[in-house]
């Protein structure tokens, strides 16, 4: 069948085959079909939507288009998270090593940033020495060996993703519920897990800024997920405002160390980690019911047994044998550190979020496009939360900078962002379950 018939029948709302959305993926994937064509048809999806049988079909060609994990011989079962990205989340680095505390096993495949999220693969990029993109083997020898590793995509996994989200980027047509579903989903099926956990954001520094909508896509997911053969829940926690008090790539390291080590742990950051994990080992059976699976996750991180894996993980991947021990003496530092004052006396009323993840772009600590170089000594710590009483001349954060240009640009930003007045109604992290 000619690309051109498929994307009329969708275009004119019809259902599609799974042979025909095979054929659109291998066109997609080979590059037989055409630029035009493929922003055609995810213009007909975004606007036609598809039923869940399309959305399972679309997800299992794309997994289908390069190559497949199979981790069947592991002691244990392969089980990973993904978030829908929002600011100051560095879940991933806390989550990984407590879950393998538990006997998990987690080959957590992660991204780079884009735009006011930061990316997995940006933080553990900071660390001096760190294979954030090494070859099977060596992937597969540190998965076995200390029970996660948090790497990067490798060049064959979906392929046919990669193509079609670089088209979607710039054409309007990101927002798709069936196609953010069957991007992810096509992903975390050819890391060969046994189960997934999402963690969809939802508050005005997350893509979906609505409960409805979260809702909208986490089900999709869990769904479209089963259909597949993968046993998925969804969390839909908050993002009104910043995860953890650090936003950027070598200051949410250093926030994710103290957090394993106990030195310093924001409390929403580690409510919804825990909570996160815990649902992971019950997808993975590995706990039967969440309050067992939160004792068991919450004693791995007390002990410390996370705080090792963690740093049996980093030196696996190259990075320094005692990193966890002084990771302030490994970490870049920027040039320049000041804070930024409260402008006036009250509570922490309402917090822009995107606005602080777009300050850490503007201080080179993300990207505005696919290509730009990150700066990872840069970003905020000390991040005030929503509800906090503060004096006038009080900081409502610290910016870690490389010249006072930057830092300027990054304090009115900041200021911006912050509205002092009266107390809010803050939103429990953990907004909703789906399993």
């Amino acid at each position: 069948m000619l690309y051109a018939e498929i994307i009329r029948r969708k275009r004119d709302g019809e259902s599609l085959s799974q042979d025909e959305i095979a054929e659109m993926v291998a066109g997609i994937s080979s590059g037989e079909a055409s630029e035009g064509q493929v922003a055609a048809f995810a213009m007909a999806v975004l606007w036609r939507g598809m039923a869940r049988d399309e959305a399972a079909a679309l997800t299992l060609a794309m997994r289908d288009s390069g190559d497949v994990f199979d981790w069947s011989d592991l002691p244990g079962p392969a089980v990973d998270k993904h978030s829908t990205g929002g600011v100051g989340d560095n879940v991933s680095l806390m989550l990984a090593p407590i879950v393998a505390a538990c006997g998990g096993y987690v080959p957590m495949i992660s991204g780079r940033g884009l735009g006011h999220t930061g990316g997995t693969l940006d933080k553990m990029d900071s660390i001096p020495g760190y294979t954030s993109q090494p070859d099977n083997t060596l992937f597969r020898k540190v998965v076995r060996e200390v029970g996660c590793a948090v790497i990067g995509q490798t060049g064959n996994l979906a392929p046919a993703d990669k193509r079609f989200y670089g088209i979607r980027d710039v054409t309007a047509t990101v927002e798709s519920v069936p196609l953010i579903t069957a991007s992810i989903l096509s992903k975390k099926l050819a890391a060969g897990l046994g189960s997934l956990v999402m963690d969809v954001k939802c508050g005005n520094g997350a893509f979906m800024d609505n409960p409805v909508r979260a809702a909208e896509l986490a089900g999709s997911i869990t769904g479209v997920a089963r259909a597949a053969g993968l046993p998925c829940h969804a969390l839909i926690t908050d993002m009104n405002q910043p995860l953890a008090s650090a936003a950027g790539n070598a200051v949410e390291v250093m926030n994710a160390v103290e957090f394993l080590t106990g030195a310093r742990r924001d409390a929403r950051l580690q409510q919804v980690t825990l909570a996160l994990c815990a649902e992971m080992l019950v997808t993975s059976g590995i706990a039967p019911d969440r309050e067992t699976g939160l004792k068991a996750v919450t004693l791995a991180l007390e002990t410390g047994h996370a705080a090792e894996v963690f740093g049996r993980m980093v030196a696996g991947l190259g990075g320094p044998a005692d990193f966890v021990e002084n990771h302030d003496r490994y970490l870049p530092r920027a040039k320049l550190i000041r804070s930024v004052a409260a402008p006036g006396s009250g509570q922490v009323a309402s917090i822009a979020t995107r606005e602080i993840g777009l300050a850490v772009v503007e201080l080179g600590g993300g990207r505005r496009r696919a290509d730009d170089v990150v700066n990872p000594a840069v970003g905020l710590t000390d991040l005030v939360d929503l509800g906090v009483t503060v004096q006038a001349g009080d900081p409502l954060a610290v910016i870690h900078a490389d010249d006072a240009t930057q830092a300027e640009a990054a304090e009115a930003q900041v200021l911006a962002a912050y509205e002092i007045g009266e107390a809010p109604e803050v939103a429990n992290p953990v907004m909703r379950i789906i399993d």
